[in-house]
């Protein structure tokens, strides 16, 4: 579970993020969507630790994150641009990354965690400098599963994927959610929020304006939506 409980985050008197409050379940997928600078991967960076914030608290399994390292082993990230080893397989990045966090597989383990997240099994040996945006992705996904995190977070984990990429991506958030991983998910990608998400956010100015139910609105509502919040003025 993922929550954040008043989480605001101010830089020099500027405010990067205003009182969020929010839950992800176990089995939930909330997108957070907004206009860059609304605030959504200040929201992540605190969920990671990575900063910290100016009053609130961001939680994890109950725990704040301000503990650190004891909050790390349930929590999986996958940014927007996964930084791998390109000279090494998508195997031994595996292994490496997995490693760092104990949970090191070995090699028919690791084999077996990469063709299940779709990736093909000749490139499994080949550099990872050889590879696409969307592969790279799926080796990030393998080592998500391979560390057993409960909880994930992404940050415009789509961006750049062509559509046979998004959608093979889209499965395997649909396969996350089955194994009751709570997701949090940074982008821009409407039909994306919608056909993956079980919860949307629309933030903007550092303010979640709204959050709903994926189930309560169409795409075109949705669409609707986004583009008058991205209109109306929000007030500190």
């Amino acid at each position: 579970m993922l929550e954040a409980i008043g989480l605001s985050k101010t830089y020099d008197q500027h405010p990067a993020l205003t009182d969020l409050n929010l839950t992800v379940n176990s089995g939930d997928v909330y997108c957070l969507l907004g206009a860059n600078g609304a605030g959504k991967t200040t929201t992540i960076n605190l969920f990671m630790n990575f900063i910290t914030p100016t009053s609130g608290q961001a939680k994890v399994n109950g725990l704040d994150v301000a503990q650190g390292q004891g909050v790390k082993k349930h929590l999986a990230y996958i940014p927007e641009n996964l930084n791998l080893y390109g000279t090494l397989s998508g195997l031994e990045n595996l292994q490496f990354f997995a490693g760092l966090g104990g949970e090191k597989p070995d090699k028919a383990s690791a084999e077996e965690l990469l063709r299940g997240v779709g990736l093909p099994s000749e490139a499994i040996h080949r550099r990872v400098n050889k590879y696409s945006k969307g592969m790279r992705q799926k080796v990030g996904i393998a080592i998500a599963k391979a560390k057993q995190a409960d909880n994930l977070l992404m940050d415009e984990p789509t961006s750049g994927l062509d559509p046979q990429a998004s959608n093979e991506f889209a499965q395997l958030l649909s396969n996350l959610r089955e194994n009751q991983v709570a997701i949090l998910m940074a982008t821009h990608d409407l039909f994306r929020a919608k056909d993956s998400g079980t919860h949307i956010g629309i933030m903007r100015a550092g303010r979640l304006v709204h959050s709903l139910k994926s189930e309560e609105i169409t795409l075109g509502e949705l669409e609707q939506l986004y583009l008058e919040t991205m209109k109306s003025t929000v007030y500190a």
